[in-house]
């Protein structure tokens, strides 16, 4: 008997950067989904993986223009969704920053 539970709080994002969702970003959203009790889960199409695993949000192979959903079911899910979201809306910073400053010498 499977239990389908309803998300408490869900939100769509895309991915910008032009390496799409690789080990760094998708390491950093598993690392800051474990701070939460909450269930988290990213959706791509029809494939749901668990949001806390680095290796399993890898498998959405989610490149550039990719539309993701974010679910989160629990106590926190609404803070959890939110704080997530946030590092997607970084993600063009963030990859800016990386290669702006290599070369001042």
């Amino acid at each position: 008997q499977e239990r389908i539970m309803k998300p408490d709080a869900t939100r769509e994002v895309e991915i910008v950067g032009p390496y799409g969702l690789h080990v760094r970003p998708a390491h950093d959203f598993a690392v800051v989904a474990n701070r939460f009790v909450s269930t988290i889960e990213l959706i791509r199409d029809n494939e749901r993986v668990n949001g806390k695993s680095t290796l399993d949000i890898l498998l959405l192979a989610a490149k550039e223009g990719t539309t993701l959903t974010i679910v989160a079911t629990g106590c926190d899910a609404h803070e959890a969704v939110n704080e997530l979201a946030k590092l997607f809306q970084g993600q063009v910073a963030a990859h800016e920053s990386d290669s702006a400053g290599g070369s001042e010498t």
